[in-house]
Parts: structure tokens; C-alpha cells; sequence
């Protein structure tokens, strides 16, 4: 059996064997004090009588990134054995950490993905920095504040560079006590600035420094040491840290906490060295360490937080009402709108807030999302190019993996910009989904509701008219409704796609009656049902007078198509919104979206079934919506208990009792064509004075408050961007 002893900072004795590699090894456990008479003391004791000796804490150099320095006292303990090897874990530590991040981040995908990192410290711990920059993260060093107490402002404390940290720290080192270079958990005689910790999403470095110098509120935060004992998770526990990750290989089975140390280790390798006489190299290291199969211990700590899969959700304002309205802005109101608009567009993501309690009743997986925002109008987005959407889009995905989201869906207009998420989801690490097949199918399943509800017994005699039918939603609401009614009517400003989704349906479903238009015009008039699903501003999109008595619309379009004005001039019209969607469990958004409680917009609900469904990747792209995605996504909505919520009309629930009116009329209409033709043709006459209109964005609109002065641009643009950062 071979023999290795461990010598450690603290004062405990212990002798234990375990098993590694397939080999038996008796662990020798001496306690030193960070004395260096005693430490040279054991070293000469057992000097010959083990095969390794590992010194825990007592590094024989310090290195800060690229600089190093030899620790004097240290260096000269390394060469007191005569005999044995003596190791202080530097000769494995930057390597397994380098692979533990590795494989820790294969089983917990996005686990360490573009967090903010605080080294505590970084001082020996070059190899899990590198790593972990390596996945996007935001790197600074809590060395200045652990070890001298420098206040966390800038220039200094934690928000000193690495080159900045490194000389003086290492030079005030290089002959400091033991217990110094690797604080031991206890009070410090000098609190520290609670600041650098509060900044960070994961805390990474040296258990016995985070213990003793981070703050008693840790909630939500990752922290990644190289190795702790039971009650050092219980000390995080308790302080509120969600996930704790040791980096070094468990020597008590596989599913072991890794709560060895580098040095314990790396005197464990020594010992099983196949050559007894091969040099402490690192390619002998490498041949050893290959023979390991292990994963990172990943510890849950707060049992509410394990096992929930998180997604992110992008929103944005749909007009500058919304931004006066949000009580970080509520001060824009005084300023000119288009300033307003113009400013907020150029504003990064802006985290709102958590959405929580979410809950398949099926499979009782939990998840969680998380509310971005993005600061442009559809208006704004409309009048840049593409790659002024992308780029906060690309920013916003950054966001969500700091989060811990693994997919991120794109809502209202986002999902529309350019080629509809597909550059996007290319140059994001997390998965992208506009939501728009579920969006389709709870778009049908609202349509057909409406239209039972309106009367209609028979829904495949009816006739449907689809405007916007080439977009990316309702060229697949075509097609399918082609299979269920087998008469439509196709509307949009692309005849050459127009053409193209014709041909596509007669040869889906023979027999299909297919109409199509560049105008709806009067082919509105004996439609039971008009699916409006487009991106246009400034123009009356549909005439709603020329519609049928008791015709459903289904708006589709956010911002809508249709608005209240229009709808009224035709009370025996139905107008609904599209399907939205009730998430089961106990959800709460934590953010007013526009909806009732407990009620999403049918993209988000994508994002969170997928999630629920624990389906990580790329799902509905594009504008090509395949029919086979969009019943997939409604048979995994059926699975988890995705309803479609109650039918509303610019805002409010319709009631039984505004059916029963809107049907009676309706009836009185069909009997009575005379009286049907004077509610026409005063409805006309009234839209005739209404500015045409879509999205809210009259024809040719223009803003009547003045722009002041270009001071108040800067002064606008400087203050969201601030409030942006703060958040």
C-alpha cells in the first residue's frame, strides 16, 4: 500500500485510506499551524518512511497570472527531504482546473457561461482563471482587498487589473506567514468591502479566504473552489449560495465531494507513479491524470434551486407609451417623444425581472425565465438596419447565460427583424427560438374558439382570409387552415410568394379553394374568419365595414393591426388576440407584460415549454415555420398543461354576455340586408375620417413637440445608458 503524507495549515491529525486509480493509499494527515519549524519538523520525520509528501497551503511560489515569485520560507521546506518527493500542488492545480471546468461545464451546460468573476483570490489560481475567461466571463481580483484590505473603489481593490494586482501583492508575499498566503474560515480582524462580492455572479479561488472574508449574504451566488469539506458547504448554505463546485478529483468514489487539495493530490500521483525514478514533469502528470474519469463535484446547495431549467425572454416597448409608463422612465414624459425614442433605442439590454413558478404537472420539472429588454420601438428597429437589432440581441443573449438560461426566445418584433433569429441563434451560445410555432398554434386554437363562439357549426364550409400570408407565422396559419377548411383566401404584398404559398397548398391539400390578392378589399366581405398577421405601419391594413355580420378577426400582429376605433364602428365583429397562453404552476412574470396574471404571450410560452421539456436547442427560426414543428410544439403544450387562456379583445376579456350581443346583432344584420347596408355604409363614412393606421403608427405621423435643445439629447441618452449599466 503506498503511503503519502499531507501536511496542512490547521492543527487536526488524521490517517485515513482511500482508494485511487485502482490502488489503496494510507492518507497521513499531519497539522502544522503554518509553523515552519514544525512543518520542517514532519518533513525530516518522514522523510523515507512515505512515498510522497504534499504540502497543503505552504506554496514554494506565488504566481498572479503570468507573474511569479519564489516564497522564500516555502522554497526552502521543498528541499529539506532528503529522500521523498514534496509537492505543494502547483505541479497539477492549473491543469485539472483548466479540465475540471471542462467537464463540469459539460454537465451543467452554460454553469459557468459569461458570469462575473471574482478570483478570492487569484493568487496560485492562473489555470481556473484562464478557464473560466475562456467562457466569456468578466474577470476581476479580490487579491488587493483579501490580502491588504484596500477599499473596492476605482483604480483599486477588485477593480485593479491582474497587472496592476500582481507586483505589489506578490512582492508583499513572498515572505508572509502561511496563514496569511491561505486564510483559514474564522473572523477577520479587518472586515472587507462586501462591494466586489455583491458585483459577482460566481465567487472562485480558495474556500478558507471566501469564508472568511465574503459577506454573510451570498444569495444566488456559484462559488467554484478547489476543494471543501462538508461544513464548508454548510457555511455557504447558509449564507445563500446556490451551486458549489470543488475542482480536484474525489479520492472517495466517483460521486465523492472533492475535498482533497491540489497538493493532496498531486502527492497522491507522485505515489502511484508507474517510474518511481520519471522527473515531476508535467507530461509524467498528464499520463496519470488521463487515467482519471471524474467530474467536478456540483453541489445544489438551497434545495428550492436544484433541478430548475432556466430560460430568457426578449421584450421591448411597442410604442413610447410604454416607456413613459416604466417607472425607471417616467420622467421621459416631459421630454419630446421622438427624442424619447430615438435615445431608447440605442440603450443596451435591460434586465426586468424573474419569472417564477412554473411547473409541469406531468413531469414536475420546474423552470425559471428572465424578463430582458430592449429599448426600441418597432418603429425604431424598422428604420435601422438589421445589425442594430442584432447586436442588442447578441448582448441580451450574453445576459441571459449570465443568468443561467439555456435558451432564449425572441418576442414582438425581434422575432421579425432580418432573417427572424437565424443570425442570431448563429452567433449566440445559447439556444434561440421566436416562439412562433406555438404562437401559430394557439393563434388557430383562439380563431377556432371564436368562431364556435360566433355561431359556427360546421368550421369546414366557412371561408378564411389570411393578410400577411407570407410572413412567417401566417404562411404556415395558411397552410394549415387549407387542411381544415379547404377555402382561403390569400393577402400580401409579395405577389411572387403569394404565387409560391398557392402552389404549396394546392399540392398539400388537393381541392383546396386558394384566392389570392396584393388587397383584401371587398374579398372581405363573405369571410367568416380574417387572420391579420402583418408587419405594417401607417396603413389601414384591413376595412373592417366590409366585413361579413358576426366575422371573427384574429389579430395576430404586435403591435395590432386593427385598433379599437376601427372595431367599433362594427360591434357585430369579433376581434380577438391571438392565443394567448396560460403556463401552469403558479407563475408570476415579477413584471406587468400586458397581460392578466398568470398569462403569456404565446411565444413566451415556447420558451418556457422548452425549457420545461428540457429541448436546449434551436427550435422555430426563420420564416419558413414547418407545419411538423408547430404540432410538435401543441402535442408538448397538451403534455405539460399549456392552455389557451380566455379570448380577449384589446385588453379585456370577452364575456358571455359580449357574445350573446355581437351574435344577436349579427343575426339581425343577416335578416335584414337593407338595415345591414345602412351600417355599412355609415361605418364607412366614419372610417373615411379615421387616419389610417397600424401598430398605433398613423400615415405619415409626425411628432408636434418641438426638439428642444441638443442638450437635453446628451443629457437623455446619458442618463438611460447609466440606468441601463446600473442594472
Amino acid at each position: 500500500m503506498k503511503r503519502v503524507l499531507v501536511i496542512h495549515l490547521n492543527q487536526e491529525d488524521e490517517t485515513t485510506v482511500v482508494r485511487f486509480l485502482g490502488q489503496e493509499i494510507e492518507l497521513i494527515r499531519r497539522g502544522s499551524g503554518g509553523d515552519p519549524a514544525r512543518i520542517e519538523a514532519l518533513i525530516a520525520e518522514y522523510d523515507g518512511r512515505v512515498d510522497a509528501i504534499g504540502l497543503e497551503g505552504i506554496p514554494a511560489v506565488l504566481q498572479l497570472g503570468p507573474a511569479q515569485v519564489e516564497h522564500e520560507i516555502g522554497a526552502r521546506l521543498r528541499r529539506v527531504a532528503q529522500v521523498t518527493p514534496v509537492v505543494d500542488g502547483s505541479g497539477i492545480r492549473a491543469g485539472l482546473e483548466r479540465w475540471g471546468v471542462i467537464l463540469a461545464d459539460r454537465a451543467q451546460p452554460g454553469i459557468f457561461a459569461q458570469k462575473r468573476v471574482l478570483m478570492t483570490p487569484g493568487l496560485n489560481h492562473p489555470g481556473l482563471a484562464q478557464a473560466l475567461q475562456r467562457r466569456g466571463s468578466a474577470i476581476r481580483y479580490a487579491d488587493p482587498v483579501v490580502y491588504f484590505a484596500l477599499p473596492d473603489f476605482p483604480g483599486v481593490g477588485a477593480k485593479m487589473t491582474l497587472e496592476q494586482a500582481a507586483g505589489p501583492t506578490l512582492e508583499q508575499l513572498k515572505d508572509a506567514p502561511f496563514r496569511r498566503i491561505y486564510p483559514q474560515p474564522g473572523k477577520p480582524g479587518q472586515p472587507r468591502s462586501p462591494d466586489p462580492f455583491r458585483w459577482a455572479d460566481l465567487i472562485a479561488g480558495d474556500i478558507g479566504a471566501i469564508r472568511r472574508y465574503a459577506p454573510a449574504d451570498l444569495k444566488h451566488k456559484t462559488v467554484v473552489v478547489e476543494a471543501a469539506t462538508e461544513a464548508d458547504l454548510e457555511d455557504l448554505r447558509q449564507r445563500g449560495v446556490t451551486i458549489a463546485v470543488t475542482m480536484m478529483p474525489s479520492l472517495d468514489g466517483p460521486d465523492g465531494l472533492g475535498r482533497w487539495s491540489a497538493a493532496t493530490i498531486e502527492a497522491v500521483l507522485v505515489a502511484l507513479r508507474r517510474d518511481v525514478q520519471a522527473p515531476l514533469t508535467e507530461d509524467t502528470y498528464l499520463d496519470l491524470m488521463a487515467d482519471i474519469h471524474w467530474t467536478p463535484a456540483i453541489r445544489y446547495l438551497q434545495p428550492e434551486e436544484a433541478g430548475i431549467n432556466k430560460f430568457a425572454f426578449v421584450i421591448h416597448p411597442l410604442s413610447v407609451e410604454f416607456i413613459h409608463k416604466h417607472k425607471w422612465f417616467r420622467w421621459t414624459k416631459y421630454l419630446p417623444d421622438e427624442l424619447v425614442e430615438r435615445v431608447a433605442a440605442y440603450m443596451p439590454p435591460i434586465y426586468l425581472s424573474r419569472i417564477t413558478g412554473a411547473q409541469s404537472p406531468t413531469t414536475g420539472q420546474k423552470v425559471e425565465g428572465y424578463l430582458i429588454s430592449l429599448g426600441a420601438t418597432p418603429r425604431m428597429m424598422m428604420s435601422h438596419d438589421e445589425r442594430f437589432t442584432y447586436k442588442r440581441l447578441n448582448q441580451a443573449a450574453k445576459m441571459a447565460e449570465r443568468l443561467g438560461a439555456r435558451i432564449m426566445g425572441l418576442g414582438a418584433f425581434t422575432s421579425v427583424v432580418g432573417d427572424a433569429g437565424i443570425t442570431v441563434a448563429h452567433e449566440a451560445d445559447i439556444a434561440i427560438t421566436s416562439g412562433n410555432s406555438l404562437t401559430v398554434a394557439m393563434t388557430l386554437e383562439a380563431a377556432k374558439h371564436a368562431v364556435r363562439l360566433m355561431g359556427a357549426t360546421d368550421l369546414t364550409k366557412g371561408k378564411v382570409m389570411i393578410v400577411g400570408a407570407t410572413g412567417s407565422i401566417a404562411s404556415v396559419c395558411s397552410r394549415l387552415v387549407a387542411q381544415a377548411i379547404g377555402n382561403v383566401v390569400l393577402v400580401s404584398i409579395e405577389p411572387e410568394k403569394l404565387i409560391e404559398l398557392k402552389r404549396t397548398i394546392q399540392r398539400e391539400t388537393p381541392g383546396c379553394q386558394v384566392t389570392i390578392a396584393t388587397r383584401a378589399g371587398d374579398l372581405i366581405s363573405d369571410c367568416d374568419l380574417i387572420i391579420t398577421a402583418t408587419s405594417a405601419f401607417g396603413q389601414r391594413v384591413i376595412d373592417i365595414t366590409k366585413c361579413k355580420p358576426g366575422a371573427v378577426i384574429c389579430d395576430v400582429a404586435r403591435p395590432p393591426d386593427v385598433n379599437p376605433a376601427e372595431a367599433a364602428l362594427r360591434p357585430d365583429v369579433l376581434v380577438v388576440e391571438s392565443g394567448e397562453v396560460i403556463i401552469p404552476g403558479d407563475v408570476d412574470f415579477g413584471y406587468d407584460i400586458g397581460l392578466p396574471p398568470k398569462t403569456s404571450y404565446a411565444c413566451l410560452a415556447e420558451t418556457a415549454l422548452l425549457a420545461m421539456e428540457g429541448r436546449f436547442e434551436d427550435y422555430t427560426l426563420g420564416r419558413n415555420i414547418t407545419m411538423e414543428r408547430v404540432k410538435e410544439i401543441y402535442k408538448l403544450a397538451q403534455k405539460h398543461g399549456f392552455q389557451l387562456a380566455g379570448l380577449r379583445s384589446f385588453g379585456k376579456y370577452i364575456t358571455d354576455e359580449d357574445i350573446m350581443a355581437k351574435r344577436a346583432l349579427a343575426e339581425q344584420l343577416r335578416n335584414d340586408p337593407e338595415l345591414f347596408a345602412r351600417v355599412k355604409a355609415e361605418a364607412a363614412a366614419k372610417l373615411a375620417t379615421m387616419p389610417a393606421m397600424a401598430k398605433g403608427v398613423k400615415a405619415n405621423q409626425r411628432n408636434t413637440k418641438p426638439l428642444w435643445v441638443g442638450a437635453a439629447v446628451v443629457g437623455a441618452g446619458a442618463l438611460a445608458g447609466w440606468l441601463a449599466r446600473r442594472r
